[in-house]
Order: C-alpha cells, then structure tokens, then sequence
C-alpha cells in the first residue's frame, strides 16, 4: 500500500479541486448514475483517490456495439440557429440529443415541439440556467431540475426530461451531484468537449472531434453555434465511414452498459 499512496500522491493535482466545470475540467466520469457513490466518482480525499485507483473494473465487453456515438446539444432552442441544426440533422438522418433551458423552451414552444416531433431526444439543462450551478443548496438544484421538467413537458413529453440532466456550464460539486441524484436524475456529462461554447473555427472543432472521440462516445455540442453547424457534415461523414452508429444519450446507454461507457480501454477511431 505504501507504493499505492505514494504514486496516488503524485497524481494528485490531476484532480484539481472540488468544483469542476468545464472550462478547466478535471478527470470525469462521462455519466453519473442516481445510485452510484457520487464521493467515490468524484472526490479529492485520498481514500476516494486511492478507491479510483485500486477499484476493480469489469474486462471490456467485446460483445456490445462498442462504435456509437451520441451528438448532444446544450442550451436553446434558438429561434435560428435550432431550426438550421435540425434541418442537418434530418438531412443526414441522425437522432441527438438535446439539452433545454425550461425558459427557452417557454419563449420557443414550437422549435420544442419540433425537436420531439423529429425523434430527438429531449433532457433537462435547468429552468433558468444559472451561472453558478456549483453554488446552489441542494434544495436550489432540485428546483431547477424538477421547475425545468416542467415547463418543458407543456410542449414534450420526452421521458428523459425527468430522468436526465446535464449541469449548466458543465459546473458542479459533490455535493451538487448529491443532489442531482436525490432528485432521480442520471447526470450526463461527456467524453469528448471540442470546445464549441468558444468562438474556435470549424475545421478545428472538426479535427477535436475526429482526434479525440472514443468508442463509445458522448459528445459535448452547443445548439447556439454555428461553427458547429458548419462542421456537423463532414463530422457524421467521417464517423459513419468509420463504422459508427449515431443515436440518442438514451439508446446509447441501453446498448451500452455505464461500466462499459466509462471503461479506460474502450478505443478510439
């Protein structure tokens, strides 16, 4: 154990501090379920540190579909750049999944609907999307998870809107996570963040995707963008020539089991 502790210690920065968020994002685990030990996925103390390392992972299930990849959207619906987004996505036949504010659903009622009506999938990103979800009570996160769930089901009637939810700017705690959990909520994060909630050229965000994705994947996109828009083509190209399968969050993680998911040996492109 002195050997354990002492390589733990050495890669103790790699960590970072309690609040994560996803400007300068530590290790994370791409799903944290309702019943999973939010302290062990998550935590800086040592024994969390020491559990990571020495925790026993299930062998790679070569038996699953392991080439799925899930296109996830934050924010909107925007009265533009939504519609533009959906239109490629019907285009090239794929399904996504999207994470909506409850108050823009309410001021974009029929881009919501549209959203469900072309078999996407919907999930929950807050009612008002604070700022600093990190520092809301458990009681203040609650609201905003079970306040968005129901503005969005006046114009959906998408399940996940009250099973999934991913975290305003990628920004929580434990003890956030603590609280999604309490109110039955599966946190969604991501594999891969080419960083497209930054002005960054298509052809860049492009390159990301394609170089860091794994299999399987979730990754992080923004329906506001339209650098996105623009590289979205050649992106479903190239990962279709690859022999992947685009689907929904929802349908990845019923093929593909959450051990498996957040396994270190699933493989790139």
């Amino acid at each position: 154990m002195p050997i354990v502790a002492i390589i733990v210690l050495l890669i103790a920065g790699a960590w970072g501090g309690l609040r994560y968020d996803r400007a300068h994002p530590p290790p994370l685990p791409a799903v944290i379920e309702p019943n999973a030990d939010a302290h062990m996925l998550l935590a800086t103390t040592l024994d969390a540190r020491i559990g990571r390392l020495l925790h026993d992972r299930a062998p790679l299930d070569r038996s699953h579909n392991a080439k799925i990849i899930a296109l996830t959207f934050d924010d909107g619906p925007y009265p533009v750049a939504t519609p533009l987004l959906l239109d490629l996505l019907r285009d090239f036949d794929v399904k996504a999944t999207f994470f909506l504010i409850g108050d823009d659903a309410m001021l974009f009622p029929e881009i919501t609907a549209r959203i469900e009506r072309e078999g996407h999938e919907i999930a929950n990103h807050t009612l008002t999307h604070p700022a600093r979800f990190d520092s809301l009570d458990p009681s203040q996160v609650r609201y905003e998870l079970l306040a968005g769930a129901d503005m969005l089901e006046r114009y959906a009637q998408d399940p996940a809107i009250r099973t999934m939810m991913r975290p305003p700017h990628g920004r929580f705690t434990e003890r956030t996570a603590r609280a999604v959990q309490a109110a039955g909520f599966r946190m969604i994060l991501w594999n891969e963040d080419p960083g497209d909630w930054r002005t960054v050229p298509p052809v860049k965000l492009e390159h990301d995707v394609e170089l860091h994705a794994t299999a399987p994947d979730i990754l992080l996109l923004h329906s506001g963008s339209m650098e996105t828009i623009a590289m979205l083509p050649d992106v479903i190209a190239h990962f279709r020539k690859a022999g992947y399968t685009f689907m929904t969050v929802g349908d990845l993680l019923a093929h593909v089991p959450t051990t498996q998911l957040l396994h270190p040996y699933r493989h790139s492109i």
